[in-house]
């Protein structure tokens, strides 16, 4: 399946140092008190091929307060790349998950929501029978969105990780069912207005001109490989190695006509943002986090040779040592490989030997917009 894209016009790569990017702006941990009216809460709801996942928060300043949560591994997209088709037991395992969450949006009062489906859904023949079923079962209102803005909320997720020396900002999301990568140009921009400027782009990648400098979106991508996707591309290949190097390369074939992949040169003024259970898995690994820690993963640069030797790691370890490694998890062991090949085809092209590392994306992206279309967010500084 061919990666579905937009090209708008824009500069190429100058570059920064990621390790000198601003701290990010922490995400409080979950209250423990919650209105009981819901007044102030919004939800936000991810499903996607192999994860369903849920946040429940309320404003706070620029940021907001998470007060409930909710993660659970339903492989909804199981089967669907031999038969193009959500299965039975899938759906059933998700709206199990879904059941769920609306009990906690009911316990907690919550009336503003976005719940959103992405790749498994977009492909699947059968996903429309899908929704209705979760309608049926459930009552939550999930509906499926386009490629375009699930790359669009990952980006404005990570608007405070952006470093106001950044002149060229590569963003990427790796899904369970597709990868999302949007290049955006900053140069224009003031260094202070930069985060500011990602944010707006919740509006859209086609911002308008106007007295204040906008971000442009130079391209973006929707590569319909994930880390579901690709690990079942190559499922008959026995060899632990060699599997992985042919996702690393077949993952690279797909950005051949990507603009930054086909004319970007290592100059300075270039960041990369990378969000996704594969780019966090392998920080936690790098600093030895016996338990996973958010605060010291969050906004953490990496550089090639760090990423490199976790994944060195993960290979000698091979698939039964990663199914027991309690770094990795038992919800990812099987995924960790394909998304670690993903990973390493991105660190090979880019202009950068270093990326720093977000603990957020679709679930955060969708608070934001929600928050931001009402007002009740402070102008981040």
């Amino acid at each position: 399946m061919a990666p579905r894209r937009r090209r708008s016009a824009g500069a190429l790569p100058k570059a920064v140092n990621p390790a000198q990017a601003v701290k990010p702006a922490q995400v409080e941990p979950p209250a423990t008190q919650t209105a009981k009216t819901g007044e102030g809460l919004y939800a936000a709801l991810d499903l996607g091929t192999n994860s369903c996942r849920m946040l429940i928060a309320r404003p706070k300043g620029s940021q907001f307060q998470v007060v409930d949560s909710f993660s659970k591994a339903v492989q909804l997209g199981q089967g669907l790349e031999t038969y193009g088709r959500l299965s039975r037991s899938s759906m059933a395992r998700t709206v199990q998950a879904l059941q769920i969450c609306r009990r906690k949006i009911e316990a907690h009062g919550v009336k503003r929501m976005r719940l959103v489906a992405t790749e498994a859904c977009r492909r699947a023949k059968n996903a429309r029978d899908f929704l209705r079923y979760v309608r049926r079962e459930t009552g939550l209102p999930l509906e499926i969105i386009p490629p375009e803005e699930e790359a669009r909320l990952a980006v404005i997720s990570c608007a405070s990780l952006v470093s106001p020396r950044s002149e060229q900002v590569l963003v990427v999301d790796i899904g369970g069912g597709s990868t999302e990568l949007v290049w955006i140009d900053l140069e224009d921009v003031p260094p202070g207005d930069r985060a500011r400027a990602i944010m707006r782009l919740s509006q859209g990648f086609n911002q308008p001109d106007g007295p204040v400098p906008a971000a442009r979106v130079v391209d973006w991508i929707s590569v319909p490989l994930g880390v579901a996707t690709l690990k079942d591309q190559f499922a008959d290949v026995e060899d632990d190695a060699a599997r992985f190097a042919l996702m690393s390369w077949f993952f690279e074939e797909k950005l051949a006509d990507f603009t930054p992949y086909a004319a970007g040169s290592p100059q300075d003024g270039f960041q990369i943002i990378g969000t996704s259970g594969t780019v966090t898995t392998v920080a936690a690994c790098h600093l030895g986090l016996k338990r996973y820690d958010r605060n010291r993963v969050d906004g953490l640069t990496m550089n090639s040779g760090q990423i490199d030797a976790v994944i060195r790691s993960f290979l000698q370890l091979g698939p039964e040592g990663r199914r027991m490694d309690p770094r990795i998890g038992r919800d990812r062991h099987t995924l960790i490989m394909s998304g670690a090949a993903i990973l390493q085809a991105l660190m090979r092209v880019w202009p950068t030997d270093q990326m720093s590392v977000a603990d957020r994306g679709l679930r955060e992206g969708l608070l934001y917009a929600q928050m931001a279309a009402d007002g009740v967010l402070e102008e981040m500084e």
